[in-house]
């Protein structure tokens, strides 16, 4: 399937706008370097921007080429091979530090636009494949924020155990070394008092069993008294 063909107007979104000039400037530069070098011509841009920047490339003097052109052809005398070298260089220095502060702010202004549309404002200019990518890109990164954010919960967790376990081990190891028969016969006390403890508990536990059984009994006895009472008595009149 053939690509579309793109239509070629004024961009309205100024953002857009201003990403596009320079990756066309470039691309627009660097053709014009390689017809320089192929053919053997002399090239020279001027480009002036929106807001009236000066953009220039010249594979030689660029006034040299401008009074080419005002001359309309005629030659001019030719300088020697040494001056001609010597000025172009001189030239290339004076340009090449204006060259690169203006690709220093150029991709300052793409890093900007490209962090606007990750925060959701200046999306005007994009398409829907556009955007489906932007999405996806997003999508993937929360997953690796997530993905980070529990490694450095367990790691945390896992320091924060540490130094509880370093606390407690230099806590109660000064009071052994120190003191050992004192926390041993502690302990001892300790143990014993809970084994006493239960020992008092079962005792009471019988004698309330103990009790209970004799004072069961202890009624009981009346009933057989005045159960055998008739027939002591019956014995006694027959007597």
């Amino acid at each position: 399937m053939g690509r579309g063909k793109i239509v070629i107007k004024k961009i309205e979104n100024l953002s857009s706008r201003q990403v596009t000039f320079c990756k066309r400037r470039n691309g627009l530069f660097k053709k014009a370097q390689e017809l320089s070098v192929l053919c053997d011509a002399q090239v020279g841009v001027i480009i002036f921007s929106s807001t009236g920047r000066l953009y220039e490339f010249a594979n030689t003097k660029m006034e040299d080429i401008l009074t080419k052109y005002n001359n309309k052809g005629t030659e001019s005398s030719a300088p020697e091979p040494s001056e001609d070298l010597e000025e172009t260089d001189t030239d290339t220095e004076k340009s090449q530090p204006e060259q690169d502060a203006n690709e220093v702010m150029d991709e300052t202004e793409m890093l900007r636009l490209t962090l606007m549309r990750m925060m959701g404002k200046d999306l005007d200019g994009l398409s829907f494949k556009d955007l489906q990518q932007m999405e996806d890109k997003l999508a993937e990164g929360i997953l690796a924020i997530k993905s980070k954010k529990e490694q450095k919960a367990l790691t945390e967790n896992e320091i924060l155990r540490k130094e509880l376990n370093e606390m407690r081990q230099n806590y109660l190891t000064p009071i052994l070394t120190s003191n050992p028969l004192d926390w041993r016969s502690s302990s001892l006390k300790s143990t014993t008092k809970s084994v006493d403890q239960e020992n008092e508990h079962f005792a009471d536990t019988s004698l309330q069993l103990r009790l209970s059984s004799d004072f069961g009994r202890k009624r009981k006895a009346p009933k057989i008294e005045s159960s055998t009472s008739p027939e002591s008595a019956s014995q006694v009149a027959s007597e």
